[in-house]
C-alpha cells in the first residue's frame, strides 16, 4: 500500500503522520517505522503516528517509535 505522509516536529521531536481515515492502516506498522525512521538511511524521525477512525472522537492515534515499539 502506498500512502503519503507528513513530517511534523515540535519540542525537539519529529514524527511522520499517516492519515488512515478510510481505515487503511499499514499491514506491518512496526516494520514501516523501522524502515522509514533511521536518519541516515530513511526519512529520519523519532517515530510514526497513524491517525485512525474512532467511534468516540474525531480520530484515534497509534504511535510507533523508530525501533518499532508501540
Amino acid at each position: 500500500m502506498k500512502k503519503a505522509f507528513v513530517k511534523l516536529h515540535g519540542c525537539g521531536n519529529d514524527y511522520l503522520f499517516f492519515s488512515c481515515s478510510e481505515g487503511e492502516s499499514p499491514r506491518d506498522a512496526p516494520a514501516l517505522a523501522r524502515r522509514l525512521c533511521p536518519r541516515h538511511t530513511g526519512v529520519g524521525a523519532d517515530g510514526i503516528v497513524l491517525l485512525l477512525p474512532s467511534t468516540r472522537a474525531q480520530a484515534r492515534m497509534r504511535i510507533f517509535n523508530a525501533d518499532g515499539s508501540e
